[in-house]
């Protein structure tokens, strides 16, 4: 982790502008085309869930202002994320919170998240990261998402991305995931979220 040095960071006025502001945050949902990782899941028996989870958090760390955290008007950048992730217990209505490190390998991570999973017994548990290193997910596999907004307590310098998707839709031979993010603009602009799409969209095609 670095602490960026606010006298010469670029971002400095953009960032005392939003810091102004009591509710900085800001959600945007889009379509990605998930068709590659469909095909790819299947072949290998994983979780597209565990797997999205897994491809969003690398790509984010692809782009090294997704990486960028408030501390109070301290800003750091971290290394590493973490998703911390809804779990559905099987056979229940209620969730679980998953929280483990990437890897960097897709199968292994979905086999660890897997036993997390089974092993689990509390609702969320803590660990040895962190906490803003934490990127925050959840799933409503039930029915196509088209905007969703997070709970939260209202803190502006709350700059822990949240990410949510819902059911994929099959169109024209292929098949597409609304994804719906909540992101603070005192650190991430629309730009960054095109780079972050570009770096999804490589991932996906890479497998």
């Amino acid at each position: 982790m670095e602490t960026i040095d606010r006298n010469t960071w670029p971002r400095e006025e953009h960032y005392r502008f939003f810091a102004s502001m009591s509710h900085p945050f800001y959600s945007l949902t889009f379509p990605v085309n998930v068709t590659a990782l469909r095909h790819y899941i299947k072949e290998k028996g994983l979780s597209f869930y565990v797997a999205m989870v897994f491809l969003v958090t690398k790509a984010m760390e692809d782009i090294k202002e997704f990486r960028l955290r408030d501390r109070e008007g301290v800003i750091v950048r971290h290394e590493r994320l973490i998703p911390s992730f809804t779990d559905l217990k099987p056979g229940s209505e209620l969730f679980q919170i998953i929280t483990i490190e990437t890897g960097e390998d897709l199968a292994d991570f979905c086999a660890r998240a897997k036993a997390q999973a089974a092993g689990q017994s509390e609702f969320l548990t803590a660990g040895p990261w962190d906490e803003d290193q934490l990127v925050y997910f959840s799933c409503l596999p039930w029915f196509p998402l088209t905007a969703v907004t997070n709970e939260r307590d209202v803190d502006p310098s709350d700059t822990i991305p949240r990410v949510t998707w819902g059911r994929w839709v099959e169109r024209d031979g292929q098949t597409m995931l609304s994804l719906s993010m909540e992101l603070n603009h005192r650190l991430l602009d629309g730009y960054h979220v095109g780079q972050f799409y570009a770096a999804l969209n490589a991932r996906m095609e890479a497998l």
